[in-house]
């Protein structure tokens, strides 16, 4: 190309710059690319593995803890996990009455004569942890809840939420027992069905107890002297009385690695009122309301409340 300088007014051919070329990443320079942009993932990822397991622990670590009715029980801890609801309708010296609200339980039978055996307890607690967290139909997390059951029986996928305790049931007539997880109560009547056919989904319907907690380890022996003492007691209460055909049946709250003093576990016998007891209780005091709203009623419609109190005194209930 012919150039003409302004200065000289000489005329140059320029020399045309070579083409710039477009500079490639070095396999290297790739390698390092890739190891920074991994170890960006791996950290987001820890960070998420380390929230959720320091959220777990804090479960464990700051336990939720009962009414104590007795140091024992005030040194007592349970898992801050979802659990079986109640209510209590009385407590008595030794014992406490219950009502307890209907839930949904994965159960199993325990391999062994024994709900406290160590080999029988594992393989049974495992076999219901798979359950609960995805070896069931629609492979789901749940979390984890507390107690464990173990009790003596009448007769004979999801990963989800671990509840608490774990319960264990004895079969009468063929001297098994039975253990079983709660599960979360979101899922309730929806469970997803299991797919180890030994593990039966089954709903507790609402019930009365007697329940007394205790410290320390469970044993055989254990069980079957605080249940001895438990139906004694009642036999003495007056109100209520050990329902007929009825076994006894054991709640632990805590994992394993809990101290002995700081564990929670229960044992329960369900039983029914006598001479009316708590349905008694229960029948005057809806009486009490449907007596309050007929007085409300009568106020909004400008009646005569006094005539229906009187009324009230004399034992016509204002119907």
């Amino acid at each position: 190309m012919l150039v003409i300088s302004m200065a000289t007014g000489r005329a140059t051919t320029a020399v045309p710059s070579p083409p710039q070329r477009r500079r490639t990443m070095s396999a290297l320079e790739a390698r390092i690319s890739l190891v920074a942009a991994l170890a960006s993932q791996a950290s987001s990822v820890s960070q998420r593995l380390l929230l959720e397991l320091a959220t777990e622990t804090a479960k464990y670590v700051f336990p939720k803890k009962f009414e104590a009715r007795t140091l024992e029980e005030a040194l007592m801890s349970v898992p801050d996990l979802e659990t079986v609801k109640f209510k209590v309708l009385s407590r008595r010296d030794e014992y406490e009455i219950r009502e307890v609200e209907p839930y949904f339980i994965a159960e199993t039978t325990m391999s062994g004569n024994t709900g406290f055996d160590f080999n029988g307890a594992s393989q049974s607690f495992n076999v219901l942890a798979e359950y609960l967290f995805g070896k069931n139909t629609t492979k789901e997390k749940m979390e984890m809840t507390t107690p464990v059951f173990t009790r003596k029986a009448q007769s004979d996928g999801v990963k989800m939420e671990m509840t608490t305790p774990v319960i264990t049931t004895r079969l009468e007539d063929q001297d098994k027992w039975q253990m079983s997880f709660v599960i979360p109560a979101k899922y309730g009547a929806n469970s997803p069905l299991p797919k180890d056919p030994s593990v039966r989904i089954t709903e507790v319907p609402r019930k009365i107890v007697a329940a007394v907690a205790f410290s320390g380890f469970v044993t055989d022996e254990e069980v079957k002297r605080r249940e001895s003492k438990l139906r004694e007691a009642l036999k003495k209460d007056g109100q209520f009385q050990v329902k007929e055909g009825t076994s006894v049946e054991v709640a632990q709250y805590n994992p394993p690695f809990t101290l002995p003093f700081q564990r929670r576990n229960e044992i329960s016998l369900e039983v029914e009122s006598e001479a009316g007891g708590w349905r008694l209780e229960a029948q005057v005091a809806n009486s009490y309301s449907h007596m309050y709203l007929k007085l409300l009623t009568a106020r909004a419609q400008n009646k005569n409340v006094n005539a229906l109190i009187n009324m009230i005194k004399d034992g016509d209930g204002g119907r």
